[in-house]
């Protein structure tokens, strides 16, 4: 009967020790501007956006196709800083979303010649084709 109030009396004691000897960091209290708060919200928003590009099927077949794990990149991104996130979206945002008008009729362009050049078609006079 004895021990279990002697128990009780040093698990009491050990507690007021622990709690005597625990350090309380100090605590500092400031402002927190707008613009701080704004720059944090527009990076997490970046930084959403482009992990949502991330989870589009036809993006990750790209990836898998340059030999990119669809994972690997999501921890890349994950890995960004906001500027270098913000940077990625704008120029995301600046490209065409058809494509390139140019490059395709370019595109075209070679692919009549090449077809002209193996005979396949006549529309060029000035590509001879080989025979």
């Amino acid at each position: 009967m004895r021990t279990p109030h002697l128990l009780r009396k040093f698990g009491s004691l050990l507690l007021a020790t622990s709690l005597l000897g625990a350090q309380i960091a100090p605590v500092q209290a400031g402002m927190v501007g707008t613009a701080q708060v704004l720059a944090a919200e527009q990076g997490r928003t970046d930084r959403d956006r482009l992990a949502s590009l991330l989870e589009r099927e036809d993006l990750q077949r790209q990836l898998s196709a340059h030999g990119v794990d669809a994972q690997y990149a999501k921890e890349r991104v994950a890995g960004l800083t906001d500027a270098e996130v913000a940077r990625l979206n704008q120029r995301i945002a600046e490209l065409p979303a058809g494509g390139d008008v140019l490059g395709v009729i370019l595109l075209i362009f070679i692919i009549f010649v090449i077809t002209d050049a193996i005979g396949a078609t006549d529309i060029f006079p000035f590509v001879d084709p080989v025979r």
